[in-house]
């Protein structure tokens, strides 16, 4: 799971992410009240595995998904809170060091259930395959395998989704495309603070 290319797993710099949500938790975060944090997503169809979502440096998207796009809960204020992220150790699926490893993740997880008789699971829910129990589960079990290595546990999990319809006839771009970002270690979220036009 891991090879020479590991040193450059670690990001340098600071992102801004964005999530989207509602008011009141917005409120209760940027105030830190209680010393407050975005509540991880643990579903088993988290496009990344479990964490705390954040579009990166998108804010009118993540209102967007706030305001429907949302297919767990209805939010009824929809706003959106900003993050200052150190994504430290990133799982980051636009780099092939990432890429293989997930890969390999999968093939351990697929012949693990292939020899006990059971089957994966599976992406679903049209051409964005909003739907990704498989995706999910490969992500989860990588976390697993590297527990069991000893090998250092992500902070972070960052990739690109192509999503919705060509952006103009024949084009290479999509209409939603962006970039999403999973926090596992919360100590990675350095800030939070309302952006600016956001609402």
């Amino acid at each position: 799971m891991t090879d020479r290319w590991t040193l450059y797993q670690r990001r340098a710099g600071l992102v801004l992410g964005f999530h989207g949500t509602e008011k009141e938790t917005v409120s209760k975060v940027v105030e830190q009240r209680s010393r407050a944090h975005l509540t991880p997503s643990r579903g088993k169809n988290e496009w990344l595995g479990h964490g705390i979502y954040f579009w990166e440096n998108d804010p009118r998207r993540a209102l967007e998904w706030a305001e429907n796009g949302n297919a767990k809960k209805s939010i009824q204020k929809p706003d959106v809170v900003g993050a200052v992220l150190d994504l430290g150790l990133c799982l980051d699926l636009t780099t092939r060091t990432g890429l293989e490893e997930v890969a390999e993740a999968y093939r351990t997880l697929r012949d693990m259930y292939a020899s006990a008789g059971f089957a994966l699971e599976r992406n679903t829910g049209g051409p964005d395959k909003l739907n990704r129990e498989l995706d999910c589960q490969v992500i989860q079990a990588l976390h697993d395998y590297r527990a069991q290595r000893s090998l250092a546990p992500y902070d972070s999990v960052r990739s690109p989704f192509p999503e919705a319809d060509e952006l103009y006839e024949g084009a290479g771009f999509r209409a939603q495309n962006h970039i999403q970002i999973a926090i596992i270690n919360p100590a990675c979220i350095k800030g939070y603070f309302r952006p600016l036009h956001a609402t």
